[in-house]
């Protein structure tokens, strides 16, 4: 019997090597931590960051799909239908919605991490402290998940793939 190439499906193995679980008491610290900072922020500097705060929240998660995506653009790694903005906590901004090689992800976040905090800090030189500050809370706060995502894996092999589901992160090797 002649096997049927046409329509056939390719499919993938891959072993699951660590799955990093966001528990709900961790997602409840995740969300309230702005809050937290929000507090802080207004005893320590100004009244005004709580409308800073509002304003840098938008333009971070637009600096950070701007150097994500010109990352992915600069390297040639493929786009469209791999990526995508996310609005779900914990994975907030551009994410993978596929599986995703482990360096490529790395990369993306570490740049989007360096640059992000550059960026946050040239504004110290033309806007109030407190927006500055602001800036840099809110760039943290939504690369978190995904900085704790790398760090939990850092001690595994580097070859391997990630997969971003709703309340946890899986690394896989292929």
């Amino acid at each position: 019997m002649e096997p049927n190439t046409k329509g056939a499906a390719t499919f993938y193995q891959y072993k699951l090597i660590k799955k990093i679980n966001l528990t709900a008491p961790l997602l409840r610290v995740y969300i309230l931590l702005p809050l937290l900072v929000l507090v802080l922020e207004t005893v320590f500097l100004s009244w005004w960051s709580i409308l800073y705060l509002i304003i840098a929240a938008p333009v971070m998660f637009w600096v950070q799909y701007v150097i994500s995506r010109s990352v992915l653009l600069i390297s040639g790694h493929p786009i469209s239908k791999r990526w995508s903005i996310s609005f779900k906590i914990p994975w907030l901004g551009f994410m993978p919605d596929q599986h995703i090689s482990y360096r490529i992800f790395r990369k993306v976040q570490l740049h989007n991490f360096y640059i992000g905090l550059c960026i946050a800090a040239l504004f110290i030189f033309w806007s109030p402290p407190a927006f500055t500050v602001s800036l840099i809370i809110c760039h943290l706060w939504l690369l978190l998940p995904r900085l704790y995502t790398l760090f939990k894996i850092n001690q595994r092999n580097k070859e391997g793939m990630l997969k971003f589901n709703p309340s946890d992160a899986s690394y896989y090797s292929q």
